[in-house]
């Protein structure tokens, strides 16, 4: 796992638990703060992954 990875991960936990609190609250900006933490963690998880397996072809391809 890389840092985009691993940050993204947990970028999307702490927008499960933010969201999670506003509901339990009845707050509906910090329901959508913790949406957007989610979308955002998503997100950077993503790139992280992408970047990891673009690391693995090229590691591949050499090694070949």
């Amino acid at each position: 796992m890389n840092k985009d990875q691993v940050n993204g991960r947990a970028e999307t936990v702490k927008g499960d638990l933010k969201e999670a609190a506003g509901k339990l609250v009845g707050n509906e900006r910090l329901t959508a703060e913790g949406q957007a933490e989610q979308a955002a963690g998503k997100v950077q998880s993503t790139v992280g992954d992408v970047k990891n397996n673009v690391g693995n072809t090229i590691k591949n391809a050499i090694d070949r």
